[in-house]
């Protein structure tokens, strides 16, 4: 294909993209106005089914299947990370020194690690009662982690940082999501449809039917691929040299 082809099917791909969105702009409710179809079936759905988050029933009730797709592209994004930075047979690996780290950067770091951790988990755990969830939380879990990295050495964060375990923990948490999804198919519904449960009791922690679980899934993969992730950049990093040529 020529680069004169590619430009013009570029330029008829964009053209056609661009009516759409105008079409889909002009067909907008009213700014400020009291018509939110769209926001009214959410969070009926939500109330419906007992989920105080709306955010948190939209993505892993309303939406779960989009959410599936999410989840496995941070999965292939971390799996081809590890691909690219793995050791090539043209480097070694040189056992880091331990830093000089400054006192106050050490003391802060330590102790604002275990707090950070907590709020991490926490905000997984109520997911689908407050703003937040499997994703967020997860994040701030995984990063949380390495503040041990810099109050303390390297060393010391690989000591807490087990990555075949993370590794592992990655893979089941998206088994998991697949798992819950296909429980549905075997009970007579649909993949992925929050009917396994019950709703429990409106704004409790078993409230949501499978929306808890399905939020725990995500909150645990994307915690283990940030991990997984800093691991093999601060290995590269630190760690994995060339060899010398002479």
């Amino acid at each position: 294909m020529s680069r004169r082809l590619r430009l013009w099917l570029l330029a008829v791909g964009g053209a056609g993209l661009a009516a759409l969105l105008a079409a889909a702009c002009l067909d907008l409710p009213g700014f400020g106005g009291r018509s939110h179809p769209y926001g009214t079936r959410a969070v009926h759905a939500s109330l419906t089914r007992h989920t105080a988050n709306a955010i948190a029933s939209v993505n892993f009730d309303q939406r779960a299947y989009d959410t599936l797709g999410e989840m496995n592209i941070l999965f292939a994004a971390v799996l081809g990370c590890v691909v690219l930075l793995r050791q090539a047979r043209d480097e070694h690996r040189a056992r880091p020194e331990p830093a000089r780290v400054a006192l106050p950067v050490r003391r802060y770091a330590l102790l604002v690690m275990p707090v950070a951790l907590v709020c991490g988990l926490y905000v997984i755990a109520h997911g689908q009662l407050s703003p937040g969830g499997g994703f967020q939380g997860g994040v701030v879990a995984a990063t949380a982690l390495h503040l041990l990295y810099l109050g303390a050495d390297y060393h010391a964060l690989e000591r807490v940082r087990p990555l075949g375990v993370f590794e592992a923990t990655d893979a089941c948490a998206v088994s998991a999501y697949l798992v819950l999804g296909l429980a549905g198919v075997l009970a007579g519904t649909a993949f992925l449809a929050n009917t396994l449960l019950p709703y429990g009791t409106f704004n409790t922690l078993s409230s949501g039917g499978t929306v808890p679980l399905l939020n725990a899934a995500v909150g645990m993969e994307v915690a283990s691929a940030v991990v997984v992730l800093l691991a093999n950049f601060l290995d590269q990093a630190v760690e994995i040299e060339e060899e010398s040529a002479g």
